[in-house]
């Protein structure tokens, strides 16, 4: 499992099927061209197959690329649609997700059914 994420770490999700084939200049060009965003920033970029039952997990650290790959022996991923989430997008493909939403899909969580607590949440 993933360490403790800094505050700072957003988590990208997109949601086009994706070739488990590709490797890093693949996916850094998935995240240029569906997500918009610049993949040596530091965030998470999170992909799944066609299927749902592989992931992997492209992010930078201070010294190079890093993908975290992941392959269900039994089961799927949660399918998220941004259009219902009401979650904030990012670029054409995909959207936003907080670090737990990240840890709860990893384990098996259905987010849809999952109820969230009232908490403060800064502005902005």
């Amino acid at each position: 499992m993933f360490p403790q994420l800094p505050a700072a770490v957003r988590v990208f999700f997109c949601t086009r099927p994706t070739d488990m084939r590709k490797s890093f200049d693949g996916l850094l060009g998935m995240v240029h061209e569906f997500l918009g965003q610049d993949p040596l920033s530091g965030h998470l970029f999170l992909f799944l197959n066609r299927r749902r039952d592989r992931v992997k997990i492209l992010f930078w650290e201070p010294d190079g690329l890093v993908i975290w790959y992941k392959r269900l022996e039994a089961g799927t991923f949660q399918k998220l649609d941004p259009a219902s989430r009401g979650d904030r997008s990012s670029g054409q493909a995909g959207l936003e997700l907080t670090a737990t939403d990240l840890a709860l899909l990893l384990t098996g969580v259905d987010l849809a059914s999952a109820r969230r607590r009232k908490r403060y949440a800064r502005a902005g």
